[in-house]
C-alpha cells in the first residue's frame, strides 16, 4: 500500500507576515520532500453599522480570494516543479480553521503578523489556540525575517528535562540535520541550588554544583537525539536569568528556536505566561512550538 507523506500547512492571507512564512514553508517542504498545503481562512463578519462606499458581495470576495490562491499555487509550481502544492479556502474562524486543516499535517507554519483571518495572531487568543490545540509542531515566522547567511546554521532548543522538552530536542535535531546545522541546547536557571552544611540551618549557594547538575541534565536530555543524529554537532549554553531572554538573545543569530508547549524550571508556562509572550513578540528568527 502506498503511503503519502504528511503535508506542511501554512496559514496565508497575503500579508507581509504570511509571505515571509510562505518563503520559509516552501524551503522547508522542499527539503523534506513534503506536500505544501496553503490555507486561507474566510470568516464572515456581520455588522449593524453602515458601511461607507460600495459593498462588495460576499461571493465576489470569495471568488477573488480563490483566484489569488490559484495564481499563487501556479507560480510556486512553476518555480518549484518538484513541490506538491495544495490550496484551501475555508470558511470559519482563523484558529479553528487552521487547527482542523492541520489534523493530518507534520507541521503548521504561521506569520507573526497578518490581515483578515490571521490578524492579531500574536497579541490575541489565536496563537494560543493554535499552539495549544494543533496536533503537530507549530512554527511562527517573524514578519520581517531574513534568512541567516552565516557559514554554520544554528538551531537553538530550550531544555528543561520535561517530556515536552524531549520532543522539542528531537524536532530540533531533525531540523538541524535537514539544514546541515548545529544545535545549541539552552538551559536557563534562576533559583539557587540550596544545600545544608554539617546539619546547620544555614543555606549556601554552590554555583559550581548548579552548573554541573545543569550540564548533566542537558547531556542526558540530548543524548538520545544526538545518538540518532551523529552528524549533527551540538553544544550547550547554561545562562542565568530569564529563559525567555536567553532564547531571544540566541534568536539574533539562529536559524530556528525550538521550545516545548509545557515544561518546568525556566521554561514553565512558556506559551501561557509572560515568558512565552516575550519570546513570540521579540524573537528574531522562526520559533517552533512542539507538543
Amino acid at each position: 500500500m502506498t503511503t503519502h507523506p504528511a503535508p506542511m500547512v501554512i496559514g496565508y492571507d497575503g500579508s507581509p507576515g504570511s509571505v515571509s512564512a510562505l518563503d520559509w514553508a516552501v524551503a522547508t517542504a522542499g527539503r523534506a520532500m513534503a506536500p505544501l498545503r496553503i490555507v486561507e481562512a474566510f470568516e464572515l463578519v456581520i455588522t449593524t453599522r453602515p458601511s461607507p462606499g460600495h459593498v462588495v458581495p460576499l461571493e465576489a470576495v470569495r471568488t477573488a480570494r480563490r483566484q489569488r490562491l490559484d495564481e499563487l499555487a501556479a507560480k510556486l509550481r512553476l518555480e518549484h516543479p518538484d513541490l506538491n502544492v495544495e490550496t484551501s479556502l475555508i470558511g470559519g474562524a482563523a484558529a479553528k480553521t487552521l487547527v482542523e486543516a492541520a489534523q493530518d499535517a507534520r507541521l503548521v507554519i504561521l506569520g507573526s503578523r497578518g490581515l483578515g483571518g490571521w490578524s492579531g495572531l500574536l497579541i490575541g487568543s489565536v496563537a494560543v489556540q493554535v499552539t495549544t490545540h494543533a496536533t503537530c509542531p507549530v512554527v511562527v515566522v517573524p514578519h520581517d525575517y531574513q534568512p541567516q547567511t552565516q557559514v554554520e546554521p544554528t538551531v537553538v532548543v530550550g531544555v528543561d528535562g520535561s517530556k515536552y522538552s524531549a520532543r522539542a530536542i528531537d524536532f530540533a535535531f531533525d531540523q538541524a540535520e535537514s539544514l546541515h546545522a548545529r544545535v545549541v541546547a539552552v538551559h536557563a536557571w534562576t533559583s539557587p541550588y540550596l544545600t545544608y552544611r554539617d546539619g546547620e540551618s544555614m543555606l549556601e549557594f554552590d554555583e559550581d554544583t548548579v552548573r554541573e547538575e545543569a550540564q548533566l541534565l542537558v547531556a542526558e536530555s540530548v543524548a538520545g537525539a544526538a545518538a540518532d543524529h551523529p552528524d549533527v554537532p551540538w553544544a550547550s549554553d547554561l545562562p542565568t536569568g530569564s529563559a525567555g531572554h536567553a532564547l531571544v538573545r540566541h534568536s539574533e543569530s539562529a536559524d530556528l528556536v525550538v521550545v516545548g508547549t509545557r515544561g518546568h524550571g525556566g521554561f514553565t508556562g512558556l506559551l501561557l505566561g509572560s515568558v512565552g509572550q516575550n519570546v513570540l513578540h521579540h524573537t528574531h528568527c522562526p520559533i517552533a512550538v512542539v507538543h
